[in-house]
């Protein structure tokens, strides 16, 4: 088998485009969910403490002879990133609850009894007519 052959086969695997599928959604929602923490839920937060803007958050660690040469911890990104994280795994984790309960129903659900062979069905029908002529 040659390599190309090998690689489209492994390439056009199902599993695989659905993976691609999966980054390419899981990015856009993460820009979703930026925006979101960035732009409606981290202002009001910073608001009721005080008027604070988390991205803005730094400490001065080391003062440069310009002010683009000072060294900053920015740990107001950090905790920007930490509220990001927590909605994604939110989101992720509800959207998985809601699968397990719709599979679990799926499970519950009893299944219609499977008919019974022809055969069967014919000799309960003979059974019957022998005891109706008794």
């Amino acid at each position: 088998m040659s390599l190309m052959k090998e690689f489209k086969e492994f390439a056009m695997r199902g599993n695989v485009i659905d993976l691609a599928v999966g980054v390419i959604i899981g990015a856009a929602f993460g820009k979703i969910v930026s925006s979101l923490v960035a732009d409606v839920i981290m202002p009001p937060l910073g608001l009721l403490i005080g008027g604070i803007d988390f991205s803005n958050l730094a400490a001065l660690l080391k003062e440069g002879a310009t002010p683009e040469a000072n060294v900053f911890l920015r740990y107001g990104k950090f905790i920007q990133a930490i509220v990001d994280f927590l909605i994604v795994a939110w989101a992720i984790f509800m959207a998985i609850k809601g699968i397990n309960t719709l599979q679990r129903k799926k499970a519950e659900a009893p299944a219609a009894p499977a008919a019974p062979p022809a055969d069967v069905v014919l000799l309960t029908e003979i059974r019957d007519l022998l005891q109706k002529s008794r």
